[in-house]
């Protein structure tokens, strides 16, 4: 069954992520923000971040972020569309589904591993320029020469790629994701050698600084299939 449009639409309009939150974690007010300890991993000194303002969150430990949508997904270890009817209890919405085509189940399910596995890219992107020696050495540092803040660099989550062409592609396969997968979200780019018989994979970025094309229309903050590079 689908969730038709206009529902999902007036369900994001009147869900308060404050709230929703709220419901599984104790937030405090730190200047227009609110802030707690991560509900995604063990911590000490509170990283997780909510924005009121734009109805997101961050957890600057663990890097999970998102709106209401998907921290519903990733508390409740549940999918999109579960999460879309949790929030609609919440807010009173009545929800009338409509019967999905076998192409549209298909789509669905496609786009939502998508978001999933561009979510993977944005985190590895910002924890390269966080946490290696190439990201600090030449991405922080063309960051800093531009005035960029912290606070700049985590709000717009700013990464790095490294100079190694299958970096990208190494991880994701040890986290269980298919070639097929990245190369579909645009992660990836394969290239065959002569008559086929070689076939090279890559990243489909050179080395450099990066940023995401943010959407939250599935309950996420993906890095889009294009970034801007160095």
């Amino acid at each position: 069954m689908r969730i038709p449009e206009e529902t999902v639409e007036r369900i994001r309009q009147s869900v308060d992520i404050l709230e929703v939150i709220n419901d599984f974690v104790s937030l405090k007010k730190r200047g227009s923000n609110y802030i707690a300890c991560c509900p995604f991993h063990n911590e000490k000194t509170p990283s997780f971040n909510v924005n009121p303002t734009r109805q997101i969150y961050k957890c600057f430990g663990c890097g999970k972020a998102g709106d209401a949508v998907r921290f519903v997904m990733d508390i409740e270890n549940i999918g999109y569309g579960e999460s879309l009817r949790y929030l609609a209890k919440k807010y009173g919405i009545e929800i009338e589904e409509e019967e999905q085509t076998p192409e549209e189940f298909l789509r669905q399910n496609e786009r939502e591993s998508l978001l999933i596995v561009l979510n993977f890219a944005k985190t590895f992107f910002q924890e390269t320029l966080l946490n290696t020696d190439e990201g600090k050495s030449i991405g922080l540092s063309y960051f800093r020469e531009r005035g960029f803040t912290n606070p700049t660099i985590d709000a717009f989550e700013l990464g790095y790629t490294l100079d190694q062409w299958d970096a990208l592609l190494q991880e994701g396969q040890r986290r269980g994701y298919s070639r097929d997968l990245l190369e579909k979200a645009g992660l990836i780019l394969i290239k065959e050698g002569n008559a086929g018989a070689i076939v090279k994979y890559l990243t489909g970025f050179g080395a450099g600084s990066c940023s995401p094309f943010i959407t939250c229309r599935a309950g996420s903050l993906p890095w889009g299939p294009d970034f801007k590079n160095r």
